[in-house]
């Protein structure tokens, strides 16, 4: 009997865990919708998330009763402010990305980012290439060349793409910055000082955007679900899922990203793809599904 309660009680965290990791995916998918329906530039769109963020994880570290400003070392902070930087580069390319070649390009630009860390650990800490990281180079490669619309700087999907691997880069860059450097320090107190480092670097650019132009209700209202629910909240789910999953498999199912951003922009939007740019997808999310499964590190939306 108690053996039967303790299996029905492993099956449902196990499933619950499953549910948050999805939820997740679709949250982080989200992302790319609320950067379409946002009518601002990247700059205003990464200030609003940044900052809804902060104050968010501000409010939920009062509530548990963490610090957030005491004891802070220069060697933390010096490394926050690094990561925070990171970090502003991936949001306002991957926003501009967004604006410029739609949500599909962007989405499966970003996507490359484990093909970037292989890379970046060859090239920087000389690591050797394993099978499994020459298969995820090889397909993403592939990939990109069958979503990538044609090979001319004119064309906006080009252009796109091409700011989407520019937020792929930088996310990996800001992947292995946490990897290597941020193990142990306490995960709320890490998105704040980045959320807030973002919002302070892309400030003086808001600034003069308002001056031109300000935001709707509805913008603001969008930039806050952005901020809290596809930031903060997907961010706790993903952490959640890992009490009942281990990180291959919440990071197999964060994986699908991409899917969940494609098919909410085709339902919205009508953003249909192109059977070439399916395959490009295809080829893309086998190769990140295949780095999760082969790593044995942290899985992290966006």
């Amino acid at each position: 009997m108690f053996a039967t309660q303790t299996g029905t009680a492993s099956t449902l965290v196990h499933r619950n865990a499953l549910i948050n990791a999805h939820i997740a995916a679709v949250l982080f998918g989200l992302t790319g919708i609320l950067g379409v329906l946002i009518h601002a530039d990247a700059t205003v769109i990464t200030f609003g998330r940044a900052a809804f963020a902060f104050i968010a994880l501000g409010l939920v570290a009062q509530l548990q009763g963490r610090s957030l400003f005491t004891g802070l070392r220069l060697r933390e902070f010096g490394l926050m402010g690094l990561t925070g930087t990171l970090l502003a580069s991936h949001w306002v390319t991957f926003f501009i990305a967004i604006k410029v070649g739609g949500i599909a390009v962007a989405t499966l630009g970003f996507a490359s980012f484990p093909a970037f860390i292989a890379v970046i650990d060859l090239l920087v800490f000389r690591a050797r290439i394993k099978a499994g990281e020459g298969l995820l180079l090889m397909l993403v490669t592939l990939g990109l060349v069958l979503v990538v619309p044609s090979f001319d700087l004119l064309d906006q999907g080009t252009v796109g793409l091409l700011w989407g691997l520019a937020s792929g880069l930088s996310f990996a860059l800001l992947a292995i910055a946490n990897r290597r450097a941020a193990r142990g320090m306490d995960a709320i107190r890490v998105a704040f000082w980045q959320n807030l480092i973002v919002a302070v670097l892309v400030a003086p650019f808001v600034v003069s955007h308002f001056a031109v132009q300000g935001l709707t209700v509805n913008d603001w209202v969008y930039l806050g679900v952005l901020g809290v629910v596809c930031t903060g909240l997907s961010q706790y789910l993903f952490v959640k899922s890992l009490e009942g999953l281990e990180a291959r498999s919440a990071g197999m199912i964060i994986a699908l990203e991409p899917v969940y951003a494609i098919a909410c922009a085709w339902w919205l939007f009508g953003e249909q793809p192109s059977l070439r740019m399916v395959l490009g997808a295809v080829l893309i999310i086998v190769a990140t599904i295949v780095s999760a499964w082969s790593s044995s590190g942290q899985a992290c939306g966006h």
